[in-house]
């Protein structure tokens, strides 16, 4: 036994009694800085599109993308990470590395808009390929993994060259770092950072995301190549191989079913640590909080608190916005 002394000299109490005190003793901290806003940009103009499945999100037309980001902007929301839908789409997301494409034309607006927000991308192929699957197809429809790096290394190029700050692939082909990196330094982007999605699983929790971004696969699903959420020792291995290959950060995709991930990866690295508040997460919230089942705005914050008490440095989070507004209230 503890000669340490309890109750009734230790009362852990006395330190919960009022706001101030337990701001004081207050051991994670929300920062609207350490969150990222998704955007999602799609063909038009005039185009501010509410997602059915995501309240309170929408699609934006390059004309009008730089919107949220202002908005985000002044509530102390520092960086945005773009996903595009094209104008058209094909086997091998040819539009993928348009210079004309949507990301692209994007980066170039939030470029003279919004100038102080970070520009992020995410670099995959599911947005822009017919069939929703990440990578080219073999004849059997598999994804071909190694045919897939130089598709997605000239996608990363593209972004750079529009003025993206951070390259962030999320398709989970092995490789993809290094070859990314490879490309964007011999294109002269030395300089330019990537934040690898290095444990990616394969969750339920994307169908609202697929629904915005149109990238549902058209047969089967993504089992092959992201990860089966019962494994974990495999994620600190994604994370290495990543980390070896040249990450600059890493990242934890979904977050809230993945906070033992989160933990163990922030153990094991010193590197920045994101973790993807994803579409799913987002919208039971807002579905339960329509309800009246749950005060909406807490249950967010309390969401939020638990990734970073996990151990994130960074969030992308579609609740970026309102609970920045929610912070900078007090």
């Amino acid at each position: 036994m503890s000669d340490s002394p309890g109750f009734p000299t230790v009362r852990l109490r006395r330190l919960r009694r009022t706001e101030s005190l337990r701001a004081l003793v207050r051991e994670t901290h929300l920062r609207p800085d350490m969150f990222v806003l998704p955007l999602f940009v799609v063909p038009g103009e005039g185009v501010r599109d509410e997602i059915p499945s995501m309240p309170g999100q929408f699609r934006w037309s390059v004309d009008r993308i730089s919107e949220p980001a202002a908005e985000a902007f002044e509530l102390g929301v520092r960086s945005v990470i773009l996903f595009g839908v094209p104008e058209a789409k094909d086997a091998v997301g040819s539009h993928a590395d348009n210079e004309g494409g949507m990301v692209q034309r994007a980066l170039g607006r939030l470029a003279a808009d919004v100038p102080d927000m970070l520009r992020m991308t995410d670099v995959c192929l599911c947005e822009y390929t017919d069939h929703g699957h990440c990578g080219v197809l073999d004849a059997h429809g598999a994804v071909r993994n190694d045919a897939t790096l130089e598709l997605l290394a000239a996608e990363a190029v593209s972004h750079a060259r529009a003025g993206a700050e951070v390259i962030a692939p999320s398709d989970m082909m092995d490789g993809r770092v290094g070859a990314i990196r490879a490309a964007l330094d011999g294109a002269g982007f030395d300089q330019l950072p990537i934040l690898a999605y290095s444990a990616k699983y394969t969750s339920g929790y994307y169908g609202p995301f697929r629904d915005a971004a149109d990238s549902a696969p058209a047969f089967g699903d993504r089992r092959a190549y992201q990860m089966d959420p019962p494994n974990g020792r495999e994620a600190l291995r994604e994370v290495a191989a990543d980390i070896a290959e040249g990450a600059d950060m890493v990242m934890v995709k979904p977050a809230l079913a993945y906070l033992d991930i989160v933990r163990r990866v922030r153990e094991t690295t010193d590197l920045p640590l994101f973790a993807y508040n994803v579409s799913g997460e987002y919208s039971m919230v807002k579905a339960a909080a329509a309800n009246g089942w749950i005060d909406g705005m807490r249950v967010a914050v309390e969401n939020l608190t638990a990734i970073a008490r996990a151990g994130a440095d960074g969030i992308l989070t579609y609740h970026a916005t309102e609970v920045a507004r929610h912070l900078q209230e007090g």
